[in-house]
């Protein structure tokens, strides 16, 4: 039975219901948005921009980034399986979704996110995702800002009712009818001279997302 479900929800059908219910979902939400425009004025002055934040906080803004297809961002998702239903229901969202991890395909997925932002200037990454540890900034994240000087927008989602999963990330899920806040920090610029200046730069990042992650 259990290996039947899981057949199930990786059928077209069952994602499309997926997409649907989530954007219903989380219409629920009570949502206020904080410091947006300080990043779409220089994305709109063709500024390369890329959105990051926890893996245990994307998915309240599901619904929200819709609003940004018009800009033809990119995000990068692993090759798992779980990471099938996330890329289907990005891309309906607007969001093109080159696949692969450091685990696997992470080489090629990470070359066409950087052509991606190199085309189109804007795309969103997950900073500890597929698999954690839970508030490790992953290096990929500095090569992309190098390679494509894009400014580094950090966000923070939190709610005064939600669940957190027992899982690696603690993901939450914001309860119907939530107060829902979608905070954007000011954009932060990364860059490097020097090879041994790369891990300080992770360090830096980390140090900044720390205080927006919830224990």
């Amino acid at each position: 039975m259990i290996k039947k479900f899981k057949y199930i929800i990786y059928t077209r059908p069952f994602i499309c219901f997926l997409y649907y219910f989530i954007r219903l979902y989380t219409a629920t939400f009570r949502l206020k948005i904080e410091n947006e425009k300080s990043w779409q004025s220089m994305l709109n002055g063709n500024q390369p921009v890329i959105l990051v934040t926890w893996h245990q906080q994307f998915f309240s803004a599901i619904r929200h980034f819709k609003k940004y297809a018009r800009y033809n961002p990119g995000l990068m998702i692993s090759r798992s399986r779980d990471g099938d239903l996330i890329s289907a229901v990005a891309r309906r969202s607007g969001w093109r979704t080159p696949r692969g991890s450091s685990s696997r395909g992470g080489k090629e997925a990470m070359a066409e996110m950087i052509t991606h932002l190199n085309t189109h200037g804007f795309g969103a990454h997950i900073l500890d995702g597929p698999t954690g540890p839970m508030g490790k900034v992953k290096p990929g994240i500095i090569k992309m800002a190098l390679q494509t000087n894009a400014l580094l927008v950090p966000f923070f989602i939190d709610s005064h009712q939600a669940w957190f999963f027992n899982s690696w990330d603690h993901f939450m899920i914001p309860k119907p009818f939530a107060k829902v806040r979608l905070r954007f920090l000011d954009p932060i610029h990364v860059y490097g001279e020097k090879n041994e200046d790369f891990e300080v730069l992770r360090e830096r990042l980390e140090t900044l997302m720390r205080p927006g992650l919830h224990p």
